[in-house]
């Protein structure tokens, strides 16, 4: 059995880049060429993968010559390889909107590292094919996350990233207590193989349950579910505009997608509480998201909260767990990646240009920036799920499987938080770009070239995806099979030599 390196590269590029920039020393300039390289070439692999995967299958391979289930597995199915190509899209710009804002003290301190050896964790989350590894890119990407949340040492970082630490720090734990709950039972961590186990499975299943109510609390205290989601307004608030993009648009995915994964392959026995109690707690975190969203005039904090309300649309659509559901759910996990980085780019360039996070206290942009208002309107458009944009397809599948299943009360709350999350997002366009008149001359004086050229470049990547719909359609239904057919994804354990 031969390793292949492909399936790895998305995970070895950023871990090597990271080493290299150590080994430069204090070098901003050598940071933003090497950081900016390695994105680019994880975008290369990704799109190799993309494509090998579409015309081939799923892509599987072992380290160190270890037969499954037993070796340190790396799977790329086509939803791991649309999550490693969006996952390498983001980054790429926002490092580039990284030159301009984060500042020159930060990117002395080793600020693209902590980027890179992030990024290296979450496409490794994203890969691997059992829960131990997953735990292991976890602790990976937590661990960069930690820096980053601190970087600078203002007091609000000190203090928000320490309540960050310490709910990632449990929740790990309880990770580790799971994955011994689930080994006890099965013999096994890898995925595909515990699916397979407990197809023929005669034991006690209400350990199984235990299992699942134990790692919902893990990956839904990653994804900001409700209750679980107190830490994350407060703590996604504190670091710099950089370090929220990569927050609000990856790392509560990462958690989405454990669930996904684990709730299509090992907890299919009793659907009738652990998918109806996903259920519940997605729609609980689609009502706290829009009110935060509503209460807010803080545009930081109105974007925030949207990720809130996302993060329970797509967990809707995972707890159908049905070919539209899962469709609904898989296109909308990202789309919302992609807007939710443009927003938070052109949110963050207002912050720089006028110095202010309120959006009452800002207006008549337009005339000024007036690019950047109609980009805004755009992406808010987008956010909410106005066609052909692409926020639509995914809610529209979404509810389409909730009718289906008889939810009418899911499905209705899912369309009215389309109009919570325009109203908020639209609040901030009509008041900062539109309205009476702030004073032009607060505005700063900044360099803004590179912050508009990745804020725009995300707004036409994401109105991209949502024109091309129609091509994209038979690789996204390939990623949702995976979820609502886990057979699908297991099938490549007797294909490995």
């Amino acid at each position: 059995m031969t390793t292949n390196i492909l399936p790895l590269l998305p995970i070895m590029i950023p871990f090597f880049a990271g080493i290299i920039m150590l080994f430069t020393g204090q070098r901003p300039l050598a940071h933003r060429v090497i950081a900016t390289i390695s994105s680019l070439l994880i975008i290369i692999s990704a799109v190799w993968l993309v494509v090998l995967v579409y015309r081939n299958g799923t892509i599987a391979t072992f380290l160190g010559d270890w037969a499954p289930p037993f070796g340190i597995s790396v799977v790329i199915d086509m939803a791991a390889a649309l999550l490693l190509l969006t996952t390498a899209i983001i980054t790429l710009f926002t490092v580039i909107y990284s030159f301009q804002s984060i500042g020159v003290e930060r990117e002395k301190f080793y600020y693209y590292v902590m980027v890179m050896f992030m990024i290296s964790g979450v496409n490794g989350a994203f890969s691997t094919g059992d829960l131990f590894n997953m735990f292991v890119f976890f602790e990976v990407f937590l661990l960069a996350s930690y820096v980053l949340i601190t970087l600078g040492g203002t007091k609000i970082q000190l203090q928000e990233g320490f309540k960050y630490i310490l709910v990632n720090m449990i929740s790990s734990n309880f990770f580790v207590l799971g994955l011994a709950y689930l080994y006890s039972v099965t013999g096994s961590l890898n995925m595909a193989d515990i699916h397979a186990k407990l197809a023929g499975f005669e034991g006690n299943y209400s350990i199984m349950t235990l299992v699942a109510v134990v790692l919902l609390f893990v990956f839904a205290t990653k994804a900001g579910v409700f209750p679980l989601y107190f830490w994350l307004p407060g703590s996604y608030y504190a670091p710099p505009m950089p370090v929220l993009i990569l927050f609000g648009a990856l790392l509560t995915k990462v958690g989405i997608y454990a669930i996904a994964r684990t709730y299509s392959l090992l907890f299919i026995d009793n659907v009738e509480f652990t998918h109806q109690m996903l259920l519940l707690l997605a729609l609980a975190t689609i009502v706290m998201g829009s009110i935060g969203a509503l209460s807010h005039a803080d545009m930081k904090r109105i974007i925030i909260y949207n990720i809130l309300i996302a993060v329970g649309v797509i967990l809707v659509g995972v707890s159908m767990m049905d070919e539209s559901g899962m469709l609904g759910a898989f296109y909308y996990l990202i789309h919302d990646m992609i807007i939710k980085a443009a927003l938070f780019m052109l949110v963050g360039f207002l912050i720089y240009r006028t110095g202010e996070t309120n959006a009452e206290r800002l207006g008549g942009l337009i005339k000024i920036h007036p690019i950047t208002g109609w980009m805004f309107f755009i992406a808010a458009l987008s956010l909410a799920g106005v066609p052909p944009l692409p926020g639509f397809y995914g809610k529209l599948f979404i509810v389409q499987s909730t009718f289906a299943n008889d939810n009418y009360i899911a499905g209705i709350l899912v369309l009215i938080s389309s109009l919570v999350v325009l109203y908020s997002v639209i609040r901030i366009f009509i008041s900062a770009f539109w309205g009476e008149d702030m004073d032009f001359s607060r505005l700063k004086p900044v360099k803004s070239d590179k912050l508009l050229f990745a804020s725009i470049a995300m707004v036409i990547v994401s109105v991209a995806f949502g024109l091309a719909a129609d091509a994209l359609y038979p690789m996204l239904e390939m990623a949702a099979q995976s979820f609502h057919d886990p057979a699908s994804y297991s099938n490549y354990l007797p294909e490995v030599e």
